[in-house]
């Protein structure tokens, strides 16, 4: 995704770019995998009943799995040259499941917001099956969206996330990701967030048990910085690159800085993978029970398939 256009030369952002992805990639990959093995384990071993929210979070540390799992072949092929269409599926795993990631959450989100709003129809509507439709149609549209990867692709062998086509970055496809996969995402979350800090903040003693029900004051508040902290910048980064490819921005000191920002904001945004287990810790009750983690590391020492 880095641009090569015009006389810049790249050389120098590009090799610092892959010392930052090497030294942060590789750490994220490792730690990723075992806080979400270790989650999913919990969520499918010792989640006795599955509910609306056990769905949605299997869900979230499955996208951040197959994330995850594709860090090592974007690293592999961001420097060595690969066919295009294998080249398109690795793009296509890497972003389909950061949008999955994406609207999961805002699902959460939406559904806390009615358990706080409306506690007991929240409790009576615990049912999965809503849920597990939900992340169906989230998968299929994701995976349909990935479609311009491989049809806009470049066909010979280049490196990776490197010198997409220029269709590829059309004002209206890049308009597209930013409303749908971000700024109306962002609009529920700060709305839903916001929603629930003021009846938690102005109902304290009759909202006590929804807080202990639905998730605390810091559940809401982390989730949200989570989202902004890592999402924002990646958005900003496609926008500020769409405008180089556009020929909008042409000073090269700027390109440069563009293109070292849309790495590092990638970068960033794979965190996320980690720091979703800190909102599996705080808002599901079962996760934060140490008898379920003593379970895991009795039964699952290297995270094999638990015995029920």
């Amino acid at each position: 995704m880095t641009n090569r256009s015009g006389e810049c030369n790249f050389t120098d952002i590009d090799s610092l770019a892959k010392s930052l992805r090497l030294g942060i990639s590789i750490p994220t990959f490792i730690l990723g995998l075992v806080l979400n093995a270790l989650a999913l384990s919990v969520f499918c071993c010792f989640w006795k009943k599955q509910t609306k929210t056990s769905v949605y979070m299997i869900n979230l540390a499955l996208a951040d799995v197959l994330l995850l799992l594709s860090l090592p072949l974007k690293l592999y092929y961001s420097i060595t040259e690969a066919p295009g269409l294998l080249c398109s599926f690795i793009q296509s795993l890497y972003f389909v499941n950061m949008y999955g990631s994406i609207f999961i959450i805002v699902c959460i989100t939406i559904d806390r917001y009615i358990c706080i709003r409306n506690p007991f129809e929240g409790r009576a509507n615990q049912s999965p099956r809503w849920a597990i439709l939900i992340c169906c149609f989230i998968w299929a549209v994701a995976w349909l969206c990935s479609s311009p990867l491989y049809v806009f692709q470049k066909k010979d062998s280049f490196k990776c996330f490197h010198n997409m086509s220029e269709q590829a970055w059309s004002t209206p496809l890049i308009v597209s990701v930013e409303i749908f996969g971000f700024l109306i995402p962002l609009a529920v979350m700060v709305f839903c967030s916001a929603q629930n800090i003021w009846i938690l903040l102005n109902h304290k003693s009759q909202a006590k048990k929804k807080v202990e029900d639905s998730g605390s004051l810091r559940v809401i508040i982390i989730n949200l910085v989570m989202f902004l902290v890592c999402f924002t910048p990646f958005h900003l980064a496609i926008c500020l690159q769409c405008l180089v490819r556009q020929h909008v921005i042409v000073d090269c000191s700027l390109q440069q800085t563009i293109s070292l920002f849309i790495q590092v904001s990638m970068i960033l945004a794979n965190l996320n993978c980690c720091l979703d287990a800190i909102f599996y810790y705080f808002a599901a009750r079962e996760f934060r029970k140490k008898t379920h983690l003593k379970k895991v590391i009795e039964l699952c020492p290297v995270f094999k398939p638990c015995a029920t």
